[in-house]
């Protein structure tokens, strides 16, 4: 796997985007090479990948296998600074996947070469509830987990919280790591008084609105981004790959209710072509995002 893939510029952060008044960028935990594109999103057509293999190599695709990044998203402006999605974290028992288990890395040296301190973030966003966007919520203190971000509110889903804490069984007790994933990245987040549940829509402010967006997760969710007539949408897992676009009805292995995933995934991406909004998924390599359109009949795409 090539760690590191994307690369830094000389203030410490990967180029993004401007949507108006509000600065817009990643900051990468790791990225590279994952696993084969037909794992990632099995039910998708052999001849996919070769359609639109210019726009996928090398950003998404590198021999075959899927190409992702562990990001967060930052927005700045108007004040605020906002985090969407947190990564997956330092020192996190993963018995399921040993790219997140025990995993060390300097990704808070990497947001604060960014620009932005824990004490500077005002608003972290949880798209959904998995190991690979909660992680950061939290870090080790005196060997209990404690939040990162001490003055932010976190925004979780209410149907994710239900499903993978203690109410829903920890999602039923099929794996031993969303247990573990709650009690270390979200638990610490309602002690500290942190937490706002939401289900339904929520309007941050002026120019941010959280929707429900489910299949991936119960409470999967996308949010929204408007300033001076400009659109962003970033999408969490609804994409783990550019070949979905064409082909909605192609999940990834990860969508817990795949009929859910999918229509979700076509209401979404069918106000992207309409509203001409900025596709921001969480784990796109290259530039993070894509613009999406519509030709006869179908979904295209290009990267941003």
């Amino acid at each position: 796997m090539a760690d590191d893939m994307a690369e830094e510029s000389a203030e410490g952060r990967v180029p993004g985007f401007v949507i108006g008044d509000i600065e817009v960028f990643p900051v990468v935990e790791w990225a590279g090479p994952y696993v084969p594109l037909d794992t990632l999103v099995p039910d998708l057509p052999p001849q996919a990948w070769r359609q639109d293999e210019d726009q996928l190599v090398p950003d998404h695709l590198q021999g075959g296998r899927a190409v992702v990044a562990l990001q967060t998203w930052v927005l700045r402006g108007g004040g605020r600074t906002v985090l969407v999605d947190t990564g997956v974290g330092n020192g996190r028992e993963r018995p399921g996947n040993q790219l997140f288990h025990q995993r060390q890395g300097d990704f808070l040296e990497r947001l604060e070469r960014a620009g932005v301190r824990p004490e500077d973030v005002d608003l972290v966003v949880n798209t959904h509830i998995h190991g690979d966007h909660v992680g950061w919520n939290t870090h080790e203190v005196g060997g209990g987990w404690v939040p990162t971000f001490p003055d932010a509110r976190y925004l979780i889903p209410g149907a994710d919280d239900r499903h993978f804490g203690p109410e829903g069984g920890y999602a039923g007790g099929a794996r031993p790591d969303d247990r573990l994933m709650y009690e270390d990245s979200i638990a610490p987040v309602h002690r500290s008084g942190q937490a706002v549940l939401w289900d339904g829509t929520h309007r941050i402010d002026d120019h941010l609105l959280l929707e429900a967006a489910p299949g991936h997760t119960p409470g999967s969710s996308v949010l929204r981004l408007r300033s001076r007539g400009e659109r962003a949408v970033f999408v969490g897992d609804l994409l783990h790959s550019p070949v979905q676009i064409p082909h909605p009805e192609c999940g990834s292995r990860f969508c817990l209710d795949p009929r859910q995933a999918e229509l979700s995934r076509e209401r979404v991406l069918e106000r992207a072509a309409d509203e001409r909004e900025l596709v921001i998924p969480a784990h796109f390599g290259g530039s993070g995002a894509v613009r999406v359109a519509k030709k006869d009949g179908a979904f295209v795409f290009r990267n941003a």
